[in-house]
């Protein structure tokens, strides 16, 4: 085993995970958890930049955040399916790194692949505890699963106050200039969503999400399954 992850967390895209939940891996890193991203594709399809930019541009975001692993399985970008291979891939993952804690996309967006990754990740984490599924992987308990927002949400189940931490979220990225910039004179960048004033939208979005329990910043979450509450105070 590599070292096992309190907290794993799975994107289509590098800066998938950025966007939905930089400020929270900032906060959790800095508790002291060993948290781990995992791309599912290197975004070879991306209108700007290309696939060593982009993942220079992701260790350096890595790095920015203090993030223990990151890694790429190199999926096709545009080609994420419930397949077998596909769900093996994710589960073998999951099993090598036993985390306590997976978060995954959301699983309404407008962009296919973050749907898709939210489903395989979904399966993946079911099949990771089945123990003659991929036996000669030792299964694992089951993680906790939970959903981050990238481009489209609705109310959160949970919110998590990230105001200490929104410099390092913004720096982060910062970090994907080929995707946020607009790019210098001359040139040759696509006017896409993300380099449209993405960035400030996000921003805003945290902002108000904070606003509904009268702080600066928050990031929410989305669950399937009910919380287990000890006791209230």
């Amino acid at each position: 085993m590599s070292g096992q992850l309190d907290i794993l967390i799975f994107g289509a895209h590098a800066d998938d995970a950025e966007i939905g939940m930089a400020g929270t891996i900032a906060k959790q890193v800095a508790a002291g958890s060993r948290v781990g991203l995992c791309d599912l594709t290197e975004a070879e399809l991306s209108s700007n930049g290309n696939v060593e930019l982009r993942k220079r541009e992701a260790a350096q975001a890595a790095e920015t955040l203090g993030v223990s692993v990151r890694l790429n399985l190199g999926l096709p970008d545009r080609g994420l399916y419930i397949t077998p291979e596909h769900v093996a891939r994710v589960t073998e993952v999951i099993r090598e790194y036993a985390p306590a804690v997976i978060f995954a996309p959301y699983w309404e967006d407008r962009h296919p692949d973050h749907i898709a990754c939210s489903k395989l990740v979904e399966e993946a984490a079911f099949n990771a505890k089945l123990r003659r599924y991929m036996p000669d992987k030792p299964a694992i308990a089951a993680p906790e699963l939970y959903y981050y927002f990238i481009n489209d949400w609705k109310t959160p189940d949970l919110l998590v106050d990230v105001t200490d931490y929104y410099p390092l979220k913004e720096q982060a990225l910062g970090c994907y200039r080929s995707q946020f910039g607009q790019g210098s004179a001359g040139e040759d960048v696509a006017p896409t969503p993300l380099n449209q004033g993405y960035v400030e939208r996000v921003k805003a979005r945290d902002a108000l999400l904070g606003q509904r329990k009268l702080i600066p910043f928050a990031e929410g979450f989305a669950v399937k399954t009910p919380y287990l509450v000890n006791l209230f105070a």
